[in-house]
């Protein structure tokens, strides 16, 4: 089963109920810690908090699996 974000489903089918909201799960983190969530919608694998701000792990193709690069929330939710 794929799971959405709330801040996807907010921006690309507002009807469609979301799985979990990636800020009230940054909220819970403590620093330099992280969860695994999928958004099938943005692709990111994970939220996790570093120093403080909300990063998002999104896959590396072509990469071993399990590679991942660390983005900004801003960067990926728009």
């Amino acid at each position: 089963m794929s799971d959405f974000s709330k801040q996807w489903c907010d921006a690309n089918d507002p009807e469609m109920p979301h799985d979990f909201d990636v800020m009230d799960e940054f909220h819970k983190l403590k620093d330099d810690c992280y969860v695994p969530y999928i958004c099938e919608g943005f692709g990111f694998i994970a939220v996790g908090n570093m120093d403080g701000n909300c990063m998002l792990a999104m896959p590396v193709d072509g990469a071993p699996f399990g590679t991942v690069i660390w983005k900004p929330y801003e960067q990926i939710i728009k």
